[in-house]
């Protein structure tokens, strides 16, 4: 265990103390305890041991949930938060959103919409412009036509995700995952009561998936393969033919594949940006692409994202999104065709922004002893290596990623998430989408760490 600072003994007893108010106020409305009214002189401590004792079994969570993990980077957030709430200068690097403001054009659309009343329910797979738009852009820049029908637009893409795993896969289905992987793309896909199958790559390959690896994985159960380029966590980005290559497989084969390309514009050095069904003649039809405006738009909270698929497939995801959520949010979906059909000249300015920042970090890191990164291709993340390092720590109990991040956070007060969570031990995720100069002084710190723990 590890013994936390002063620092952050005072975070702890903050929200140690908010969750105790927090419970006494929901005891003086009822909730489980209705009809019971304790002590005033009680201690909190005691009234939530009481809580707990008369908590009603019949909201126990379903099995489905007890296996259910948090989002790793989402909880490291919050704790960095946390801390510099307290006064703490901490340096977050752990979420993966640009700090770039969302452009202006786009924010004035939004405006326009509200002032015209565009704020009742819409389709439940969003409005027709809006999908419209969609299916222009992708087919401006992969070549490859579709239609609005195939477009169904959701609550960000995480939430798209969710409606293709939910609507295609059978519980013990299997999935090919290759590792590291994004954190909710296992979770997600346990909850249809399919199985994530975890297939590690290597740093060596730049963690690359070749197309003998995932035949050796197949099995009779093998329903979906599921890829990410440019890649979160690792910023690694497939070459046509290296995606070609595992086409091919898929097709062999028959499996679905999810192409989740949410950072499809954000590639470095003059590469192509490729979209996995334009690889093959009828791919397309064993494919479903998932993208949004989030990272592209500096849209993030906007929740605007969608899945591009055949359109049977496309209805019946429009008919699960119709019970499970109605429609993305209105004013958004006016905002994201702004985004769409306007100006682009800010994802340029923003893609250029992330190239220098890209070149600063992998520079630092690569200078780092015992530290290696695979190439930073596209995304905004640099996962690097820090099993030798680990080595060195080990007898102070920093064994394992998940320690190494906490005592980063703890003694030098940078955020950076740990591998495991990405299925990849010994190895940290750090997002560069900060200004170059929280880059800087985090690097110095986190270097400041290897050098003297």
């Amino acid at each position: 265990m590890l013994a936390w600072s002063s620092d952050w003994e005072t975070v702890q007893r903050v929200v140690s103390f908010d969750a105790l108010c927090r419970a006494s106020s929901d005891r003086g409305h009822g909730g489980f305890l209705r009809g019971v009214t304790d002590p005033p002189e009680e201690p909190a401590a005691e009234s939530l041991r009481r809580m707990d004792s008369m908590e009603s079994k019949s909201l126990t969570t379903a099995r489905r949930m007890r296996a259910l993990e948090p989002s790793a980077t989402l909880a490291m957030a919050a704790r960095a938060s946390a801390m510099t709430a307290a006064g703490i200068d901490v340096i977050d690097l752990s979420v993966g959103e640009p700090d770039f403001p969302t452009p202006l054009h786009i924010c004035r659309a939004a405006e326009e919409a509200i002032r015209a009343g565009k704020t009742k329910y819409t389709p439940a797979a969003g409005i027709p412009q809006l999908k419209k738009a969609v299916a222009d852009d992708y087919g401006r820049r992969t070549g490859l036509t579709i239609t609005p029908a195939q477009v169904v637009v959701s609550n960000g893409a995480k939430h798209a995700l969710h409606n293709v795993f939910t609507a295609v896969l059978d519980e013990g289905d299997e999935v090919i995952v290759p590792t590291p992987y994004w954190v909710s793309y296992a979770e997600l896909i346990k909850l249809t009561g399919a199985k994530p199958i975890l297939l590690e790559t290597r740093i060596e390959d730049d963690f690359k998936l070749h197309p003998e690896a995932l035949r050796a994985a197949l099995t009779p159960r093998t329903r979906m393969l599921l890829l990410c380029s440019p890649s979160n966590p690792t910023g690694v980005v497939y070459t046509a033919a290296e995606l070609g290559a595992l086409a091919d497989v898929a097709i062999e084969r028959d499996l679905a594949v999810v192409a989740d390309e949410i950072y499809d514009q954000l590639v470095y050095d003059g590469r192509p940006s490729v979209s996995f069904p334009t690889l093959r003649p009828g791919l397309a039809d064993r494919t479903v692409v998932v993208a949004g405006v989030s990272k592209t738009y500096s849209m993030t909270g906007w929740r605007i994202g969608w899945s591009i698929a055949p359109e049977p497939l496309s209805k019946a995801i429009a008919n699960l999104q119709s019970q499970e959520t109605s429609n993305p949010c209105s004013i958004s979906q006016h905002a994201a065709i702004a985004a769409l059909t306007g100006p682009q000249d800010c994802v340029g300015e923003m893609l250029r922004a992330f190239e220098q920042r890209r070149d600063l970090v992998a520079k630092r890191l690569r200078a780092m002893p015992g530290v290696q990164i695979p190439e930073i291709g596209g995304a905004f993340y640099a996962f690097f290596d820090i099993r030798e390092p680990l080595k060195r720590m080990a007898t102070r109990g920093i064994g394992t990623s998940v320690p190494w991040c906490e005592t980063l956070l703890e003694k030098h007060h940078v955020a950076l998430v740990a591998g495991s969570a990405f299925g990849a031990e010994g190895f940290v995720r750090m997002s560069f989408a900060a200004s170059e100069e929280k880059l800087a002084a985090g690097l110095d710190r986190i270097a400041a760490f290897l050098d003297n723990g």
